[in-house]
Parts: structure tokens; C-alpha cells; sequence
């Protein structure tokens, strides 16, 4: 009797063991096939997005007489039109107004933002949600709407045509607030409260504690600020009428303009504007996935 137990006992464990494999074996294919779908379906957007980028490239490459040929071969590559573009346009101007209205948005913005941020997630004062949640409606404003305001009072201190009137009005954003606060409240206040035990005042913990920890959201802010404030087009092409102080996408306007149907100029002249946004990106997309992930920020 014993042994005829201890025989359904181990064929009873033999079926579990077998079961537990077959679904093991069915969820490793479930999940195999689910990574293939996803390795499909980004392979599918890169080529959509890669595609029209390699397109401008070709294009740059061919004579302006090729042009119009809709095939991707070049016969006879040339860089004629990237010469014509840096040696007959002002796009080493429109470069350095680029990069340094763009870099003086992003300071500004990393610095109003980051203080405001840490007010609104540490002091307690009356009305602190409220003002937060008056804060967050400037997300819902279309930044269109504001550009008759800011005309007019960046025309009446006279800053029109400067660099001040291309960065200013693009450094208070309501989304850099959003995400320092939401980073800043992941920071445990028990720092704050060592800090103010050794000493430290309420700006001197910002300063010392709390943005050294905070370089995951400083630098989301800062890449994010500064390829949006380089492609703007809107504002800068009505606050700057001066050729040397336009930035980039202001100048390939003007040149797309200037050249009518040369698309090989103006797809060099495309190229160029798009080139530092790209090596941004090579260079600091670590940078910027640890930003999004750390302040839970999702497309």
C-alpha cells in the first residue's frame, strides 16, 4: 500500500515539474515574441523618421541640376552646395546667435525654475497648492497666445532685435517647474534638516544639497530647453529683423526664401542647423533618459 502511494506521489510530482516547465516554456515564448513586436515596431519609426533625414543628405550632396532626379544615387557627389551655403549666407552668425541665445535660455530657465520648484516643494505657506496648481495652468496656455504681450513690452523697454528679446521671453516655463518640483520632492527632507543642523540656511541648502542631487533633472531641463529654444521659429522671426542676430531656423527661412527651387542649398543649409542638435543628443541622451526616468516624465 505504501509503495503503490509513494508511486502516485512521485508521478503527481512528475506532472507539476512537466506543467511548471510547459508554462515556463509557453510565457518565454509569449515574452520572446512580445520583444520581437516591440524590435518591429521601432525599427519601423526610426526608418520612418531616419528616411526623410537621409533624403536631405543625399540631396545635399547632388548638384542642383541633379536635383529634381528621384533616385538616391549621386553621380557626380559633390559639397558645392555646403560652400555656397557658409561662404554666401551669414550661417556662421546665425550659428553663434543660435547657440548663444539657446545657452542663455537654458541658464535661465534651469535658474528660475529650480528656484521656484524648490519654494513650492519645501516652504509651507498658505495657498501653496493653489499657486502650484496656477503655475501648472501655463501648461495649458499655447504660447502663440503670449506673443502680442511680449511684443509689446519687449518693444516698450527697447529690446526688439537683441539677443534679450530672443531668450527672455522663452526662460519662465511652466514644465521645468513641473519637473524640478516633482524631483525635488523625491529628495528626503532629512537632508534638509542635516544641512540646517550644521548650519546651512534655507539657500545654502538649495544650493549645496539639493541641486547637486538634482543633476538627472538639471540636465533634462537644460538639453530640453536648448533644443527647443534652437528650434523655435515664431518668435525669434518676429522679435530679430537684423541678418546677423537671426538664429538658425529664422536664416533657413531667409535662405530657402533667397534660393527658390536650389534645394540642394537648401537641404546643406538644413543639415547644418540640424547637426549640433544631433551631436547634443549622441553626446548627452544618457543624460537625458536618466532625467525623464528620474522626475517620471512621459511622452
Amino acid at each position: 500500500m505504501a509503495l503503490l502511494e509513494s508511486t502516485r506521489d512521485t508521478d503527481r510530482d512528475r506532472r507539476t515539474e512537466a506543467g511548471s516547465a510547459a508554462l515556463a516554456h509557453s510565457v518565454d515564448r509569449r515574452l520572446r515574441l512580445f520583444n520581437r513586436c516591440c524590435i518591429g515596431i521601432l525599427v519601423a519609426f526610426a526608418l520612418l523618421w531616419l528616411v526623410p533625414l537621409a533624403w536631405a543628405v543625399d540631396t545635399s550632396l547632388k548638384p542642383n541640376a541633379e536635383t529634381t532626379d528621384p533616385t538616391w544615387w549621386i553621380e557626380n557627389p559633390t559639397l558645392g552646395a555646403y560652400h555656397t551655403v557658409l561662404t554666401q549666407s551669414d550661417m556662421l552668425s546665425w550659428y553663434l546667435s543660435s547657440f548663444v541665445t539657446s545657452t542663455l535660455a537654458a541658464a535661465g530657465t534651469v535658474l528660475t525654475a529650480s528656484m521656484a520648484a524648490y519654494a513650492l516643494s519645501r516652504l509651507r505657506f498658505r495657498y501653496r497648492r493653489l499657486v502650484y496648481w496656477f503655475v501648472l495652468c501655463g501648461l495649458l496656455i499655447p504660447s502663440q497666445v503670449l506673443i502680442v504681450p511680449q511684443f509689446r513690452e519687449l518693444g516698450s523697454v527697447h529690446l526688439l532685435n537683441t539677443w534679450w528679446a530672443v531668450f527672455l521671453p522663452q526662460v519662465p516655463t511652466a514644465i521645468a517647474i513641473f519637473i524640478f518640483k516633482q524631483f525635488f520632492d523625491g529628495i528626503p527632507r532629512d537632508l534638509d534638516e542635516a544641512a540646517r543642523m550644521d548650519g546651512a540656511g534655507f539657500f545654502r541648502t538649495y544650493r549645496r544639497v539639493v541641486m547637486p542631487l538634482s543633476r538627472p533633472a538639471v540636465s533634462a531641463v537644460t538639453i530640453f530647453t536648448f533644443v527647443w529654444s534652437w528650434n523655435n521659429l515664431l518668435w525669434p522671426l518676429l522679435a530679430v529683423t537684423d541678418p546677423e542676430l537671426m538664429t538658425i531656423p529664422v536664416g533657413l527661412a531667409a535662405i530657402q526664401g533667397t534660393y527658390g527651387i536650389r534645394y540642394a542649398d537648401t537641404m546643406a543649409s538644413a543639415v547644418l542647423g540640424a547637426l549640433p542638435l544631433v551631436l547634443v543628443f549622441l553626446l548627452f541622451q544618457r543624460r537625458i533618459v536618466e532625467g525623464i526616468a528620474g522626475t517620471g516624465l512621459k511622452g
